[in-house]
């Protein structure tokens, strides 16, 4: 990968805060440059801030408070608020992870204004289109320059997509 401005790294919901801490640990433990970012998909104590708190992470440098119940409302407003972001702070990779509408909007924010996106999770598939989360990690994972699949299962999926960007299975 190339030398690193500053990596944003986003999250949104209980499943990437928990996730993402062996990210946001690697990142301060290497002495990299990063911004974390909460995108308020879940603004609950309970749903966020209590597991921020037990897993021992810094304290979001920016977070929003969404307070939707509608999932296009809840995409649009995180769409909103992630690009003033962006254009404020202007990193040079964002990641994400999983396959929530915080996820897509942020890769949706992200890719428009021309920024690298890395997808921690690619290719993980349920093969069913009924769910929205399934078509949120497709999406992400079609745009996305970086893919973090977790297996080799993953990785094939995503070749098997010919999706254009560069795949490592961790």
């Amino acid at each position: 990968m190339m030398s690193m401005k500053t990596i944003m790294v986003v999250v949104g919901t209980r499943p990437e805060i928990i996730k993402m801490a062996s990210v946001v640990r690697a990142l301060e433990r290497n002495g990299l440059p990063f911004i974390f970012v909460h995108c308020g998909q879940h603004y609950d104590y309970y749903m966020s801030q209590q597991f921020m708190e037990e897993l021992e992470l810094t304290i979001p440098d920016y977070s929003y408070k969404v307070k939707a119940y509608s999932q296009g409302v809840q995409t649009a407003r995180i769409i909103t608020y992630t690009e003033r972001l962006l254009k404020k702070v202007a990193p040079e990779l964002v990641l994400v992870e999983g396959d929530t509408n915080g996820v897509l909007a942020t890769t949706l924010a992200t890719v428009k204004l021309g920024i690298s996106v890395g997808h921690v999770e690619a290719g993980l598939r349920s093969f069913d289109l009924r769910m929205p989360e399934e078509h949120n990690r497709r999406l992400t994972d079609h745009v996305s320059a970086y893919l973090f699949a977790p297996t080799k299962t993953a990785e094939r999926n995503l070749k098997r997509e010919n999706v254009w960007g560069k795949i490592y299975v961790t």
